[in-house]
């Protein structure tokens, strides 16, 4: 994390010359779990097919897009979040993400009134 796009076009092409690619082949090869974080943007045609193939391959395409609904109140808060949710997708609970019933909460609460979350 992050991937390039050269690094995504090796994945996609099975072009091991490294030990990052070969690894990733053989994460694919033995249908385990391979989560691609492009860091890349803008995306032309070309990009979105290498990520389109990824797919079909198996693996998955993460890109690291805030989420605001966390409302978070720095940047910091926005990469833990994003980190978070990438090792959720390993089962990797960090206990830094709150959960969706915990987003009615206004940040802070413990208990209490429910709030309305746009």
């Amino acid at each position: 994390m992050p991937c390039s796009m050269r690094t995504l076009s090796a994945i996609v092409h099975a072009f091991a010359d490294n030990l990052l690619i070969r690894a990733a082949d053989v994460v694919l090869k033995e249908r385990r779990r391979l989560v691609l974080v492009p860091r890349e943007t803008l995306l032309h045609a070309g990009h979105c097919k290498m990520l389109y193939e990824a797919c079909l391959m198996g693996a998955i395409v993460f890109p690291p897009v805030s989420a605001f609904y966390t409302r978070p109140a720095s940047v910091a808060d926005i990469i833990d979040n994003t980190v978070s949710r990438v090792l959720d997708l390993y089962g990797i609970d960090t206990g830094i993400t709150r959960r969706w019933p915990d987003l009615r909460r206004a940040p802070g609460d413990v208990g209490g009134e429910e709030i309305e979350v746009d």
